[in-house]
């Protein structure tokens, strides 16, 4: 199945020193501590696709150091300003960004991106409606009214390929490129489990019954902050009903039929989603047998 995007960066994380001002002070006091270049939310890369760090003595004016952790032993920070305005959250530029990122470094700028994105939409507190205070070196929120505290949120998605005769579901929404074919998805409602999530989003989207819901692996999603959970189902049947509102079209394809797209042959009867999504990862997983 090979890496899956968004995951194994190197970052100790440090929960430890998130509590601990004498820690977190030698790391900001660190000569060698390195600060994330962002444009907005958007990444800055070099020409092998890596992110690119400046100094902390770089922080822009206004801007808090929210504390990644540590790798190779140095600290390394995130600019927040809070009220920051931003673009589009999926810019085609960003996409063709992270389609140059090893997985490593999109793992990091994940992290990054979604801890800064929470706290901008988070800076009140929704207990009373006070404005809340950074504390936790950046891991949290506190109401300085009501004493509330507020930590950043994962909505967890449901991504799956519905199986039936040898052959997988996929799906599009109209906003995507021409000929490009997914993973359905949605989100886990509160109340729900992994499999139960996957039975209704399918039935929802495509009117197809599924059962046997077998987990493969997980994927952090920073738009804005997913964890993408990838599954694997047995259809009742082949026969579709789709939700219009959420997807354009369906179709069933072969295995040789997704081994093709993944591979990017010419004459592929679609286009795969890019490799930094676990669909490509899941898809990938299906043509395997695994």
């Amino acid at each position: 199945m090979g890496p899956v995007g968004f995951t194994g960066a190197v970052l100790d994380r440090a929960d430890r020193e998130r509590n601990d001002p004498d820690a977190l002070a030698a790391a900001l006091g660190d000569w060698r501590a390195r600060l994330l270049k962002l444009n907005g939310l958007d990444p800055e890369i070099d020409a092998d696709g890596r992110l690119v760090w400046a100094s902390l003595a770089d922080l822009p004016d206004a801007a808090d150091p929210l504390f990644l952790g540590y790798i190779d032993g140095k600290p390394h920070f995130v600019p927040l300003r809070m009220g920051e305005r931003h673009g589009p959250a999926r810019s085609p530029a960003l996409f063709a960004m992270l389609g140059l990122m090893p997985p490593d470094q999109a793992g990091l700028y994940a992290c990054a991106r979604s801890l800064v994105d929470w706290h901008q939409r988070h800076g009140y507190c929704p207990a009373c409606g006070s404005a809340t205070d950074l504390f936790r070196a950046g891991w949290a929120r506190r109401c300085p009214s009501c004493a509330a505290e507020h930590f950043p949120r994962t909505d967890p998605v449901v991504i799956m390929l519905a199986e039936h005769d040898g052959r997988a579901l996929l799906g599009r929404q109209a906003a995507w490129p021409a000929g490009r074919y997914s993973a359905l998805a949605g989100f886990v409602e509160v109340g729900e489990s992994i499999e139960e999530a996957v039975v209704r989003e399918t039935l929802e989207e495509a009117g197809v019954r599924v059962s046997d819901v077998r987990y493969i692996a997980s994927q952090p999603w920073p738009f804005a902050s997913s964890l993408m959970i990838a599954c694997i189902a047995r259809a009742e049947s082949d026969s579709l009903n789709l939700d219009s509102q959420e997807i354009e079209d369906a179709m069933w394809v072969t295995r040789d039929e997704a081994r093709a797209a993944l591979d990017g042959a010419g004459d592929a009867r679609f286009i795969a989603p890019p490799r930094y999504a676990i669909a490509h990862s899941l898809l990938s997983a299906w043509v395997d047998g695994r």
